[in-house]
């Protein structure tokens, strides 16, 4: 160390850098939502001359990064084959749909999805659906209509949350992740969602989440036993699924 720098007075940081201080709040406060090279550009354009490292130094020393948010890793996932079973519970598809009341207030939508028969099983309607919700629902379905072999859902936080791994594990059920970014293999849900939207969501304002249930419960029971279904022969899915359970026993009866 030199000498000049030994006997030098220290110096009081926050004095020296009062200007640079008080002009990059200013700059700040008035646009908060701007970043440092932003603010730093605007600094140069009202004539101050200091250098970007000087000004990012007192930037950071006063905390005024913002957070950025990095997105969630996915892990990688095989591909699933969108096969067409022809027994009931052999996969149920799971998917999630968003829309929103008169007023702007946003809701969701948990579809539930029996592939095979191509029957609606349930559609959860609220302003929040967390991965524990999505059990109370599954476990309500299995009461009702059985276990699933498998399920079929793509990578959401709800669906790959620990309550609902941990359910699926205690159940026996397999649990089918698509690969992200391919919706396709999700088909039959996806198709079924589309139907859902064009024939209830974008067909009315709703004015509270009650009428959104009632319309879609009345459009549940059309859908499952009234609709024709290209793919079930021009049967209704409950139909369908009550002669496919009828034949399966008279096979396992003959046999």
């Amino acid at each position: 160390m030199s000498r000049s720098a030994w006997y030098r007075p220290p110096v009081d940081r926050l004095e020296k850098d009062r200007e640079v201080i008080e002009a990059l709040t200013r700059v700040t406060e008035a646009n908060r939502r701007w970043g440092f090279w932003l603010s730093y550009k605007q600094l140069r354009y009202d004539g101050y001359g200091w250098n970007h490292k000087k000004v990012y130094r007192v930037y950071t020393q006063l905390g005024l990064q913002h957070r950025r948010r990095t997105k969630k890793r996915i892990p990688s996932r095989d591909r699933q084959p969108l096969d067409t079973p022809s027994v009931v519970n052999a996969v149920w598809a799971l998917d999630f749909m968003s829309d929103a009341l008169y007023v702007g207030r946003r809701f969701r939508t948990l579809n539930v999805l029996d592939e095979g028969m191509r029957e609606a099983l349930a559609i959860e309607i609220d302003t929040s659906l967390p991965g524990e919700r999505v059990v109370r629902v599954l476990k309500r379905l299995c009461a009702w209509r059985g276990v699933p072999q498998a399920i079929r859902c793509d990578n959401g936080p709800e669906l790959t949350s620990q309550a609902l791994v941990d359910f699926c594990q205690d159940m026996g059920i397999a649990i089918r992740y698509i690969q992200p970014g391919k919706p396709n293999q999700n088909a039959y849900i996806e198709r079924f969602n589309r139907t859902y939207r064009d024939e209830v969501l974008n067909c009315y304002l709703f004015e509270d989440l009650d009428q959104v249930r009632q319309i879609t419960a009345d459009w549940l029971i059309n859908y499952n036993e009234r609709r024709p279904h290209d793919a079930l022969g021009d049967l209704p899915p409950t139909v369908f699924r009550e002669r496919q359970t009828a034949q399966n026993s008279t096979y396992e009866l003959s046999t």
